[in-house]
């Protein structure tokens, strides 16, 4: 099974916001997942971006493959330091 960290859309339309979701790469973007760790949400100044880093470091420890996108996310929170770890 191919687990990734990825974006799973919901909100109105033209006003997305994101949860930050672990699923089976199986899945349809907006289907079922195992565990939500957090949320992205674009549309507000700054853009909000909150998650659980240690369930984000353990999923990724455990094989979770994160997306790009999610990938930068964690770059600019500082994850990538605890990650080296």
């Amino acid at each position: 099974m191919a687990v990734k960290i990825r974006l799973r859309r919901m909100g109105a339309k033209k006003a997305p916001f994101y949860r930050i979701v672990v699923a089976d790469s199986r899945c349809p973007r907006d289907g079922r997942f195992i565990e939500e760790i957090g949320y992205y949400n674009p549309t507000t100044d700054p853009t909000t971006v909150k998650f659980d880093e240690e369930k984000a470091v353990k999923w990724i420890k455990d094989g979770a493959q994160p997306t790009d996108v999610i990938k930068k996310l964690f770059d600019k929170a500082g994850l990538k330091d605890k990650l080296d770890k």
